[in-house]
């Protein structure tokens, strides 16, 4: 199975300028040396904090900003090296769901027009070929063809999600970056929608770039996971693999935040609380990045920079110094980062 999507090395530093020359002063380091990639219909998710460069990643990819450094390749073809109008074209089998369904829709189009615009904009269809298309399209994601004459302020919130959906799916993409796509929507919603993601890819054979910070909803729908840290991955597996045996302090400290319906584990205290605030991204730890609130770190972690081990077919993980000669037991740290005490 050949790989739709490839980054390697993947950097986007944003300047930060000042003064009236507007001279720049840093970089807000949103992604560095991020490297993945996605197999034709598969579902890759990016997990982690809000600002640790999940949609960063994702706009990248995309090509909807410039990234500093690194590679990102679209079914074997490098996306720098295209002109614009090679990659309009390509755009047309790139796609992305965004996550709030309200701003998402412009209010003044009808849902025909919304759903319609990529097939006019990329050539594909016009006039009555265009509403046959549109309404087929709106009966694939769960609407009617009644509803083409509508307008956003006449759905509910799951409704234009579907629309947003149906407005992907319009150009016939190869790849869809979902960036957050449920985490708006009411909770009964989100596994509708879920629901129509999953039956859409096993249908027409989509690749999900899945972006969000919801576990239960990567175990659901993802087969591959990336977790981030500051702009970094510090582990990446497949998705029952990562979740039934994580090797990364900070992938275990996020996995037992998950909410869990089993009231005996829910009293066991087994949630991990870490200590301190996520350092900013314009001035990074130095050593491995989670050091200054890992409870395992040594003074070898804030000097020398972790690179990604293998440990296990297809998961690997920043091998850190403190890990020694197996995975940190969390068992061992101060009883604050355990939830006891």
């Amino acid at each position: 199975m050949s790989a739709v999507i490839e980054v390697e090395d993947l950097v986007m530093h944003f300047p930060i300028k000042k003064g009236l020359l507007q001279r720049t002063v840093g970089h807000v380091r949103a992604v560095d040396g991020l490297s993945f990639s996605i197999e034709k219909g598969s579902t890759l998710a990016l997990v982690g904090e809000s600002g640790c460069g999940k949609t960063t990643t994702g706009r990248c990819v995309l090509r909807l900003l410039e990234p500093t450094g690194g590679t990102v390749r679209f079914e074997g073809q490098d996306l720098a090296g295209v002109s614009s109008a090679e990659l309009r074209a390509l755009r047309q089998r790139m796609q992305v769901i965004f996550q709030d369904p309200y701003s998402s829709l412009d209010p003044r189009m009808s849902t025909a027009d919304i759903v319609g615009e990529g097939l006019e904009i990329h050539g594909m269809a016009s006039g009555e070929q265009k509403m046959e298309r549109v309404a087929d399209l709106l009966e694939q994601v769960g609407l009617s063809r009644d509803d083409l004459r509508k307008y956003p302020h006449q759905f509910s919130g799951g409704q234009r999600q579907r629309i947003g959906i149906a407005r992907a799916l319009a150009t016939d993409p190869e790849l869809i970056v979902c960036d957050e796509a449920v985490s708006a929507l009411d909770v009964s919603i989100q596994a509708q929608i879920l629901n129509l993601l999953k039956d859409l890819q096993g249908e027409l054979g989509l690749t999900y770039l899945f972006i969000t910070h919801d576990l239960n909803v990567v175990r659901y729908i993802a087969d591959q996971v990336a977790v981030m840290y500051l702009g970094e991955m510090v582990e990446y597996g497949a998705t029952e693999q990562l979740f039934n045996d994580p090797v990364h302090p900070y992938t275990k400290a996020l996995l037992s935040s998950v909410p869990s319906l089993d009231p005996d584990e829910a009293r066991s205290g087994n949630r991990i609380h870490l200590e301190g605030d996520v350092p900013s991204p314009s001035n990074p730890p130095s050593g491995c990045r989670f050091h200054t609130r890992c409870p395992f770190a040594t003074e070898q972690c804030s000097t020398v920079d972790p690179v990604l081990e293998e440990f296990g077919p297809g998961h690997v993980a920043q091998a850190c110094p403190c890990f020694a000669d197996d995975h940190p037991d969390w068992s061992a740290a101060p009883d604050s980062l355990n939830g006891s005490g």
